[in-house]
């Protein structure tokens, strides 16, 4: 006797035949459980038309349409037949057009397309002579093609699911497919995750009712229901995962690092300026947090500009005072070098502690990235072994086999998004107890939102911003405006003869790079820098080079020097570039976003982002971020073709209306989904938020988290919940399990 749920991890060549199967696995889909996950994207109904106006050429589309007309006729100048059919939502009109060699072949064609009949039509959008068809599209007409009478009043009557498609599989076909593995199955042989006392009490659909609702409904409040059932069990299987990972990581035994104050209190009477009362409030928290014996992993989110790296060098001397040391990790050789600056300026003589004009309560500072001399490589690989060295800043390269710690107790990242988990989770790993793990980011990327709502990671907000720090204001400036740029260049002079600072940030460094190269430490993530989707009569994007050669010309700029910023240059190059702009003997910087993620020039008051349209908000925040760091205004200016009605211009004008990160990172999962809150890069597995959203569905998630909790603390090995265990290896594997605790 075959197990329960055998049946759905048998492969689709064997249910429905090899050649069905290969076209499937074009849309990554293999197993039985894999077409039936596959669920439809939108349902279709005979009486609601497609928006034939909307099509836009070169989209593969499905379009719901009524005939209205349909001839085959011969082509006298190249030979042939070719059938022509106008197809219309009740305004606009669509053309199918057919060739073939003999008019006989088309005839077929010509009988099912009768005027009058809905049918669903599906190909690419092409253009000719001003009017948009499909050619040879692939077609089915409601209550014609259908295997018999009865199936055919069911299609005409049913709403019709319309599924994610491609070229070679269009949607009736899976839609065929789903109903041939669908049709047989029992309860047996579908496993449902849910328990069933939760069901119950919700009034839930199993799992076999739930896919045959959304796959087979008789009207749409059946497949609601069926999707609702659907997106609760998601949420369930990785707040249970979550859940899961949480219990494990409180059973492991970190050393307990508890605050004795002297150290941090010495920092606070040095800093010139007072604590927020979030960073007050935060600091404690993460106090008790460090005390405990179970390792801290907690997230801190505080918008650009909110203070985090003090409340970061605050734990880290608490932990310094109690015996061990902190790692610092930056994404880029220009940031740890920035966070080093930052840190001794903060502390001052408490970073030279056991040294000359050092104070004896102090500690010392090291710094290790991957382009640095031997000789200072070697003095700061001993201070880290050693124990010297109670904060050690670096970069990938504290990663190294080589790097060795005397008694690593905290590791905090900046910017969590621009590391890899596994190299994370390899500092982690460092000692025989983990380290307290404190991860900063400022604006949070989809994925963070994501981990935010979902995760097991415990979040700190820091709300308040310190008092010394101007407001920014944002304009979008059109860059086909002459008289705008002009006046925006204009602007650059008057700041610089004010004795500011300006950075020109643009998205390549040469004119003939097709992509911007200074993602730090990471490709950016999906529509972060969208350079592939230019149109082709687009001008180039501005480059680093280009620009600092025109900017030098530019009659509102003579006289003035003018530095360029790139990931090309070496370490030198960079810190040379930063320092002459700091100083303000280079008073304007052209850059690609290397500069993004916390470079501070106090002095630093505008900031023009040429073709902005190409950067996502999360990006264009943080860039934003480089000025208004003291109390001079601020401006802001982002260049931009992008049209009124683009998503593009819709980032924009959202930059445009708000400082807030936090609001601005909700807005850019409105507009882009949060992608895999798994991290499917990561894995190669498959996205498992297919219906589930974590801003719409926050309640949801809160429901399951409360749920999930409950069910691992009365069965830790879900031995009793087998088919919930199912649903994890199935869904997430180990590694994707992993990457749900690494934050």
């Amino acid at each position: 006797m075959s197990d329960p749920g055998d049946r759905l991890s048998e492969p689709l060549g064997r249910v429905l035949g090899t050649r069905t199967a290969g076209g499937l696995a074009k849309l990554g889909l293999e197993t039985v459980e894999d077409l039936l996950r596959h669920y439809p994207r939108r349902y279709g109904s005979p009486g609601e038309m497609t928006d034939i106006r909307s099509l836009v050429a070169g989209e593969h589309v499905t379009v719901m349409a009524q005939v209205r007309s349909a001839q085959v006729r011969s082509m006298r100048s190249r030979g042939g037949a070719m059938l022509e059919a106008v197809v219309t939502d009740g305004q606009d009109t669509l053309q199918l057009t057919f060739f073939a060699k003999r008019a006989g072949v088309l005839r077929m064609h010509e009988s099912k397309l009768k005027p009058g009949r809905t049918g669903l039509f599906t190909g690419t959008v092409g253009e000719y002579r001003g009017r948009r068809q499909l050619t040879h599209p692939d077609y089915l007409i409601v209550g014609v093609d259908a295997a018999d009478e009865d199936e055919a009043m069911l299609e005409a009557s049913r709403p019709i699911p319309i599924y994610p498609a491609v070229a070679a599989v269009p949607t009736w076909r899976i839609g065929r497919s789903v109903r041939t593995v669908l049709d047989p199955l029992g309860e047996a042989d579908v496993p449902d995750p849910i328990p069933a006392e939760i069901r119950g009490e919700r009034g839930l659909p199993t799992l076999l009712e739930a896919l045959r609702a959304v796959h087979l409904p008789r009207d749409d409040a059946e497949w609601r229901r069926g999707r609702d059932r659907l997106r609760f069990e998601e949420a369930l299987v990785l707040q249970t995962a979550l859940a899961r990972r949480r219990a494990a990581r409180e059973e492991l035994a970190a050393v307990p690092r508890p605050a004795a104050g002297e150290l941090v209190a010495a920092l606070d009477e040095r800093l010139p300026f007072p604590l927020t009362g979030s960073q007050r409030d935060v600091g404690e928290t993460i106090s008790r947090d460090l005390a405990r014996s179970a390792p801290m992993l907690r997230l801190l989110q505080g918008d650009v500009g909110a203070g985090k790296t003090v409340v970061a060098l605050r734990a880290m001397l608490q932990v310094v005072e109690a015996g061990g040391q902190a790692a610092l990790l930056a994404p880029t050789e220009v940031l740890a070098a920035q966070h080093l600056r930052t840190l001794e300026q903060l502390l001052g003589s408490l970073a030279h502690g056991g040294m000359l004009g050092g104070d004896e309560r102090g500690t010392r500072l090291a710094l290790l990235t991957g382009s640095q001399g031997s000789k200072a490589r070697r003095s700061a690989l001993a201070d880290a072994a050693s124990g010297a060295a109670g904060i050690v800043v670096g970069t990938h390269a504290l990663l190294g086999e080589g790097v060795q710690f005397a008694d690593l107790g905290l590791v905090v990242v900046d910017e969590q998004h621009r590391f890899g988990v596994e190299q994370r989770d390899a500092l982690r790993a460092r000692g025989d107890h983990p380290p307290h793990m404190l991860v900063m980011t400022a604006t949070p990327i989809p994925r963070t939102v994501a981990m935010t709502v979902f995760g097991d990671l415990e979040t700190s907000l820091l709300t308040d911003k310190p008092a010394h720090r101007a407001e920014v204001t944002t304009h979008v400036v059109p860059a086909d405006n002459e008289a705008w740029l002009a006046r925006a260049w204009a602007r650059v002079r008057e700041e610089v003869d004010q004795g500011r600072r300006v950075y020109v940030v643009c998205p390549r460094i040469d004119a003939d790079d097709e992509a911007e190269e200074d993602a730090l430490a990471s490709e950016p993530p999906e529509g972060e820098l969208d350079l592939a989707a230019a149109a082709a009569d687009r001008p180039p994007l501005a480059s680093v080079t280009q620009t600092a050669a025109l900017l030098a010309e530019r009659p509102e700029l003579a006289g003035v020097r003018i530095g360029s910023m790139h990931g090309r240059l070496t370490p030198e190059a960079k810190d040379a570039a930063m320092s002459a702009f700091a100083s303000g003997e280079v008073p304007v910087l052209v850059s690609t976003t290397v500069i993004e993620v916390g470079v501070d020039v106090p002095q630093a008051t505008m900031m023009l982002v040429l073709d902005a349209d190409r950067f996502g908000i999360s990006q264009l925040h943080q860039l934003r971020g480089r000025v208004g760091r003291s109390d001079l205004a601020s401006l802001c200016l982002l260049v931009s073709r992008a049209e009124d009605g683009t998503v593009a211009k819709e980032r924009l004008d959202a930059l445009a209306a708000t400082t807030d990160g936090f609001e601005l990172a909700e807005k850019d999962v409105e507009l882009r989904r949060e992608g895999d809150v798994l991290g499917s890069a990561q894995s190669g597995g498959r996205n498992s938020l297919r219906l589930l959203r974590v801003v719409r569905d926050a309640p949801l998630i809160e429901e399951t988290r409360t749920l999930a909790r409950a069910i691992v603390d009365a069965d830790p090995s879900l031995s009793e919940n087998p088919a919930l265990a199912s649903a994890l290896e199935t869904w997430l594997g180990d590694e994707r399990e992993e990457f749900l605790e690494r934050g």
